[in-house]
C-alpha cells in the first residue's frame, strides 16, 4: 500500500511559513542542490493538465507541444503566483522559445531565469554547465542577497545525491513493493515536488513494505512523462507490469552521485551522466544499448513508447529507434498524446492489444 504524499499545495505552505522561497521549474533538467543551497524549494512544473491551454495559445504556435502550452497557461491563470523565480532549462526549441517569450515579451513580475545546457558529453561540455552553474550562483546571490559556502553547496549535493540513491533502490526493488503502476509512479513523480529529506523518508517507509514479485506482462515504458496518469491504471487493469522505464521526468533521472569535490562540476557531473536522452543530445547508439541492457536486465517484453504529441527530441529518433530494437527481438509500440485531453479509449484499445500479442 502507498504510503500517504503530501500534496504541492501543503508543501509550498509548509516552505513559506518557514521563510523558504519556491522555483517553478519548467522540465528537465536542473541542479536542485543549487536552489536548494539558497534555500530555494524547486516545484517541477510538467505543463499540467486540465488547464484552458488557448490562454497559451494567444502565443504559440499550434505545433508546440502540450506541456508548452499547458505551462503558459498555467501562469497566465495565476497557477505559479506563489513562485518567487521562475527556471526555464533549455531543453528543446519550444521551451527555449518560451523562456524568450517569458523573459522579453510577457513579462511575469516574478524573475525568470533561464538555464542552458550542452548537447553532448565529454570535458568542454562538462566545463560548460560547470560554468553555468556558477554564473546561475552570481545570479542567484543577486536575487537573494545570500552567498551559500562550498560546504553549503556540498552538503546540499550530499542531500540530493542521498535522495537520489533511495530513488535507485526504489527501482531496483520495483517488482517486490507491492504498489500498482499508478501508485509507484504517483510517488516516484513525487521526487518532482517534495524537498529531498520529505522524499527520502517517504522512500524509506516504503522500502520497508516487501511483497512477493507481481505478476503481469513486464513492459519498459519511454517518453517523456506518464500523463494523463490514466494510462497506468489502464496498463494495470490489462494485467500490464512497468518493470523499468526510460521516461524523461523519471528513469532518464537517476542521478548518480558525482565524484569532483569541487561543486560546481560535481553538479554538472551528475546530468551529463545520466542516462541517455535525446533533449541532452545523446546518440542514438547510446539508447539502443541503453533499452536493450534494461530489456534484458528487467525481463521486459517490449517497449511503449508514450509520446506528447509535437515532442521533436523525442519523436526524431523513434522509428530508427523502433527498427534497431526490432532487430533485436524487442517489440515496441508508439502511442502520441495531448497532455490536456482524458486518455482516448483507442489508446487503451491498442495497449490491450500489444499487451495480449507480448502475452502469446
Amino acid at each position: 500500500m502507498l504510503k500517504p504524499i503530501p500534496t504541492r499545495r501543503e508543501i509550498i505552505k509548509e516552505i513559506k511559513d518557514e521563510g523558504g522561497l519556491v522555483a517553478a521549474v519548467l522540465p528537465i533538467h536542473y541542479s536542485r542542490a543549487l536552489l536548494r543551497a539558497f534555500s530555494i524549494y524547486p516545484l517541477e512544473v510538467w505543463g499540467p493538465p486540465k488547464v484552458d491551454d488557448n490562454l497559451g495559445g494567444a502565443h504559440l504556435q499550434t505545433y508546440v507541444c502540450s506541456i508548452v502550452h499547458n505551462a503558459l497557461s498555467f501562469l497566465k491563470t495565476g497557477g505559479l503566483d506563489d513562485a518567487d523565480l521562475i527556471m526555464v532549462p533549455h531543453t528543446c526549441d519550444s521551451l527555449q522559445g518560451l523562456g524568450s517569450l517569458l523573459i522579453d515579451l510577457i513579462k511575469p513580475e516574478t524573475a525568470v531565469i533561464p538555464l542552458y545546457l550542452p548537447r553532448d558529453k565529454g570535458e568542454e561540455s562538462l566545463s560548460f554547465l560547470a560554468a553555468e552553474f556558477h554564473s546561475l550562483f552570481t545570479r542567484l546571490s543577486q536575487l537573494t542577497g545570500k552567498k551559500p559556502s562550498r560546504d553549503d553547496l556540498l552538503n546540499a549535493i550530499c542531500r540530493e545525491e542521498e535522495s537520489d540513491l533511495l530513488l535507485d533502490k526504489l527501482y531496483r526493488n520495483r517488482q517486490t513493493t507491492g504498489l500498482s503502476n499508478l501508485d509507484f509512479y504517483r510517488l516516484v513523480r513525487s521526487r518532482e515536488y517534495l524537498p529531498a529529506e520529505s522524499f527520502s523518508k517517504l522512500i524509506t517507509a516504503q522500502l520497508q513494505t516487501v511483497t512477493e514479485p507481481q505478476p503481469g506482462i513486464p513492459i519498459i515504458l519511454s517518453g517523456i512523462l506518464p500523463e494523463p496518469m490514466a494510462v497506468l491504471s489502464t496498463i494495470d487493469n490489462m494485467n500490464g507490469l512497468v518493470v523499468a522505464d526510460d521516461l524523461a521526468g523519471c528513469g532518464r533521472r537517476r542521478y548518480a552521485p558525482g565524484k569532483s569535490p569541487e561543486p560546481f562540476r560535481r553538479m554538472a557531473e551528475r546530468i551529463l551522466y545520466a542516462p541517455p536522452d535525446p533533449t541532452r543530445g545523446n546518440s542514438l547508439a547510446e539508447r539502443i544499448k541503453y533499452l536493450d541492457e534494461m530489456a534484458q536486465s528487467s525481463g521486459a517484453k517490449g517497449v511503449i513508447f508514450y509520446e506528447v504529441k509535437f515532442c521533436e527530441p523525442e519523436l526524431f529518433d523513434l522509428p530508427s529507434l523502433r527498427e534497431a530494437l526490432k532487430e533485436l527481438g524487442l517489440s515496441s509500440i508508439t502511442i502520441e498524446i495531448d497532455i490536456n485531453n482524458p486518455l482516448p479509449h483507442q489508446v487503451a484499445t491498442r495497449i490491450a492489444a500489444f499487451l495480449e500479442m507480448l502475452d502469446n
